[in-house]
């Protein structure tokens, strides 16, 4: 039998223990490094790429939401687990960016870590269940407004929703539960579930090229994340500074649209 390749990374050694131990017990599964800090997390992924990584959202510098970009744009046949210390809904927004297949919480069930590293392993992306959280439907729904108010030449370099996509995430939005939704659009819940994958993947895309953006608008290294409201070593946003990021952004891409020929 093949084994689920597992590396984890995660400051706290006994929830990191634990992780270890829990999995070990699974036949299926082989934990095949670990480490405290995702600087030299990702020094290792180069070398030894797993099938599934488990790293901790926040804490450090990097993050690993940051860490999460630099994977699946150097090795993007790893599966991402992000763990977070306290949930939010910014960082939950920022972790269903960053291209992470799932998220879990300190507090989670052993059972529920084995099942969520065999779905990912499998190509299964339970972050999706994210989307159908209203407050996160509304920032994403935010976020592509952004991209369609720009000018054509950066507007057309991003991914946006489509009409039903849209009135799917303005649904969830409002407190719609997806049986719901899926009879009001005739779709069917596996209809709702394609199309909430789509718009997870334009969500993720986006955010790459905002990152590519921003960098070369900048002067600074593709790698350097760039925080949305400028203030340096800011991770996460609350609404209000979204809101605001929102009419900056237009203006810094009218302007970049006039000076770079893509």
């Amino acid at each position: 039998m093949e084994k689920v390749s597992v590396f984890i990374s995660d400051w706290q050694v006994l929830f990191r223990e634990g992780i270890h131990f829990t999995l070990s017990g699974e036949e299926d599964m082989e934990v095949i490094g670990e480490e405290v800090e995702n600087e030299r997390a990702l020094a290792f992924l180069e070398t030894n790429p797993p099938q599934v990584a488990i790293l901790n959202a926040g804490r450090e510098k990097p993050s690993g939401i940051e860490t999460t970009r630099r994977i699946k744009q150097n090795l993007p046949d790893v599966s991402v687990i992000l763990v977070l210390d306290t949930l939010s809904d910014e960082q939950l927004f920022n972790v269903a960016k960053s291209g992470a297949s799932a998220w879990l919480t300190k507090d989670v069930d052993p059972e529920v870590v084995i099942d969520t590293v065999r779905e990912v392993a499998h190509g299964s992306q339970p972050i999706t269940e994210a989307l159908l959280k209203p407050e996160i439907a509304s920032r994403v729904l935010d976020q592509f407004e952004v991209f369609s108010a720009v000018g054509e030449k950066v507007g057309g370099m991003m991914a946006h929703l489509t009409s039903q996509e849209a009135e799917i995430l303005r649904h969830v939005a409002d407190g719609k539960p997806r049986e719901e939704i899926a009879g009001i659009l005739n779709l069917g819940e596996e209809g709702i579930s394609h199309r909430i994958a789509s718009i997870l993947h334009k969500l993720v895309a986006n955010d790459q090229k905002l990152m590519l953006i921003e960098a070369a608008q900048s002067g600074l290294s593709p790698l350097s994340r760039v925080s949305l409201t400028g203030k340096p070593g800011t991770e996460y946003i609350t609404k209000e500074e979204f809101a605001a990021f929102k009419e900056s952004l237009k203006e810094r891409f009218k302007s970049l649209g006039g000076e770079i020929e893509w």
